[in-house]
């Protein structure tokens, strides 16, 4: 029998091992299976760029990078068909497999991988547990399904596709606050509220596998083997070569696909704003946010004058801190709307922010990190998204929009002036 060989991914996306805002470094397949148990993952293992508790800037305060929590590996099998060879149909076989598992890489809400925080994080999968994972997004329903194998021996065997799937959660380092234990206040790499879940998978394998066959625990071809039902009278039953009946090979369990739910509007909520209000402006610069006047319009960066109708006046609502660090709903004095991610992009990177009737909602929750005491300079964090505030470029009309990891250069760091 031919040995099990790694085939490309073919359709499956680019593979990495460690990867950040600018370079990814690719590793190779670590000689010992990982364990198919979570396993907390340290940040001095996992590749990460950034560590808790090291020193940031301002300039970071709209900025943030992922941080792995847990990671699971387990073997799963993509595509499968048994087949029996018998003494006279020995040699070279094109088998068409039946998809089993449909599977594809998630960070967080999005389905595609979108913007560096999610390839960030990927990447820092790979390099803790020492695999190659895949960061673009993909299905292995769209991989070929055929298996081409050379048999030299008759037997009752297993083709297969499968893969090492990996799962865990991720939680976000933000720049924030911190007073030490002198008093003094200082700005730190925290672990936010921020978290989530992740799934990838390592390069697809191919093979063959028979009852007899002793194979590694908790491996590929170990996960294969068990769907030939080995104990079955089917399987040490003469019988003619080719596949074997459906109600014997294709019992394996399938994953189902989530289905889409439509968002429904949020009904009007009652607010408990603060007396103040403010401006959200750029540092040191006239623009600042402005809401829409239209529905179907975004926060743009705007100059205060006459005509701006309190649109770029802001209360915070409903506020609670945890942690040094402020959650509160924003809600604008010009139009009566909340700031939100409109529901049907807010997967997707760079969606703009806008206003909406107030309602219960975390896509209209905000986290804001805060620069030292005596500085108003603030970074912002939609709740539900994950993504951070920022704009592309600085110029009159350019809207606020949602980045996964912030604006690097700075872009994402605001001050919270009263008025």
């Amino acid at each position: 029998m031919r040995r099990t060989t790694s085939v490309p991914g073919r359709g499956l996306g680019a593979l990495i091992a460690t990867a950040t805002a600018t370079a990814t470094a690719v590793m190779g397949l670590a000689a010992t299976p990982a364990a198919a148990t979570p396993a907390a993952a340290t940040p001095a293992a996992s590749g990460q760029t950034v560590q808790p508790g090291q020193t940031c800037t301002s300039a970071d305060l709209g900025t943030r990078h992922p941080v792995i929590k847990t990671t699971e590996v387990a073997p799963t099998i993509t595509h499968f068909k048994g087949w029996y060879v018998t003494q006279g149909s020995t040699g070279s076989h094109t088998v068409t497999t039946s998809t089993q598992t449909t599977i594809s890489v998630s960070v967080g809400l999005n389905g595609t991988v979108q913007g560096s925080f999610a390839v960030e994080a990927l990447g820092s999968v790979g390099a803790s547990l020492g695999l190659n994972v895949q960061v673009n997004y993909s299905s292995t329903s769209s991989e070929s399904n055929s298996v081409s194998w050379n048999f030299f021996e008759p037997g009752y065997y297993g083709l297969y596709k499968g893969t090492k799937k990996v799962t865990g959660t991720y939680g976000s380092l933000n720049c924030n606050r911190i007073q030490q234990g002198d008093g003094r206040w200082a700005l730190k790499w925290t672990e936010g509220p921020d978290t989530g879940s992740y799934t990838t998978y390592t390069a697809l394998e191919e093979g063959a596998v028979r009852c007899e066959d002793k194979v590694p625990a908790n491996s590929i071809m170990a996960k294969a083997q068990g769907l030939l039902d080995c104990g079955s009278p089917a399987a040490t039953a003469k019988h003619p070569a080719g596949p074997v009946p459906p109600a014997t090979a294709d019992r394996a369990e399938r994953d189902a696909d989530n289905a889409a739910t439509a968002a429904k509007p949020a009904a009007r909520t009652a607010l408990n704003c603060q007396p103040g209000a403010y401006k959200i402006d750029v540092p040191g610069k006239p623009l600042n946010w402005s809401a829409p006047l239209l529905a179907n319009d975004g926060t743009r960066l705007r100059q205060s004058n006459w005509t701006s109708a309190h649109l770029d006046n802001w209360r915070l609502c409903n506020v609670t801190e945890i942690n040094g660090v402020l959650e509160a709903t924003l809600w604008n004095w010009g139009n009566g709307g909340c700031a939100t991610i409109p529901a049907g992009i807010a997967n997707q990177e760079q969606a703009y922010l806008t206003t909406a009737t107030c309602g219960e909602d975390d896509l209209q929750r905000f986290y804001i990190f805060r620069d030292v005491p005596g500085s108003s300079k603030i970074g912002l964090q939609n709740k539900y998204t994950g993504s951070m505030l920022g704009h592309d470029r600085y110029a009159d009309g350019e809207l606020i929009r949602q980045y996964s990891s912030g604006r690097q250069d700075g872009t994402g760091t605001y001050t919270l002036t009263g008025v």
